[in-house]
């Protein structure tokens, strides 16, 4: 097998591009795996990559190798995907938000209708704190290799002014901010108007240092879909009684009884869970 600068592989959205394995080490690092052990699944995997190749195939990869090293580190690795499985719809996302933020000491609101000047409007989520209030727009990707472009900025930006021009909703507070969160990215173009149009814009990987990645890492936040130890279906039952927070299902060890789950599973889930919740040391 040649320099990792000769393999091309194909990404999620369909381009190309070479493929390096100093970033496959990062994002095991990044989910707790020490350099060791991150580097036995990059000397692993150099025998397996090869020309053409998806980066969907590299993950589910390493994301095995991962999981035979640790389950937590295995979970955390699997975040991206873990998000996905939110949906289909995006309401699991919005509630998994608001509770991020809820943790930043913000009172939060999901799906709240309110009045714009011309219009009425669903906000996704509404946070507020002290003299500050927050609209947020989420735009959930249920697939891989979707972007937001730059049409996404443009409706919610009027959205959110024709709420401003209303002025009921932010009468009580001095400062306002208006946000587009995404689990996926942000093309070129709907980042220049979100900057100047003064949006907030969270994303998989933006802003840098403190992106929607980086931000559950540092946390510990995590979405109960991470949790491999649960089946689809028990993931589907937990978000539908409204629990989306590993951090929340782990306090709850009643719910998994009365989802029928033995003992035994239960306490594998358990330490996964109160393992994944810790904050990531690495990265």
């Amino acid at each position: 097998m040649g320099n990792h600068e000769d393999i091309i592989i194909k990404k999620a959205s369909g381009e190309k591009e070479y493929f390096s394995f100093q970033k496959l080490r990062n994002s095991l690092m990044k989910s707790n795996a020490t350099k060791d052990e991150a580097e036995e699944i990059v000397q692993a995997l150099k025998t397996q990559i090869h020309q053409g190749i998806s980066t969907k195939k590299i993950y589910s990869m390493a994301y095995r190798m991962l999981k035979k090293q640790s389950t937590q580190n295995a979970s955390r690795y699997y975040l991206k995907q873990g998000i996905m499985e939110l949906g289909p719809s995006g309401f699991p996302f919005e509630k998994y938000i608001s509770e991020l933020f809820k943790h930043e000491g913000y009172q939060t609101e999901v799906g709240v209708i309110v009045q714009g000047k011309c219009v009425t409007h669903e906000i996704d989520v509404i946070c507020r704190k002290d003299h500050e209030i927050m609209l947020m727009e989420c735009k959930f990707k249920n697939i891989g290799g979707l972007s937001v472009d730059v049409k996404v900025p443009l409706y919610i930006n009027s959205r959110f002014d024709d709420v401003l021009e209303h002025g009921k909703i932010t009468q009580d507070f001095t400062t306002f901010k208006g946000w587009i969160v995404t689990n996926s990215r942000f093309t070129d173009d709907a980042l220049s108007y979100g900057k100047c149009r003064g949006l907030n814009l969270l994303g998989w990987d933006y802003p840098k240092m403190n992106s929607l990645k980086e931000i559950i890492d540092k946390t510990g936040l995590y979405p109960i879909t991470c949790v491999t130890s649960l089946t689809s279906n028990e993931k589907k039952a937990i978000l539908e009684k409204g629990i989306v927070l590993v951090s929340e299902m782990a306090k709850n060890e009643r719910l998994l009884y009365k989802l029928g789950i033995s003992s035994n599973r239960i306490k594998n889930i358990l330490n996964e869970s109160n393992g994944l919740s810790l904050k990531v040391k690495n990265g």
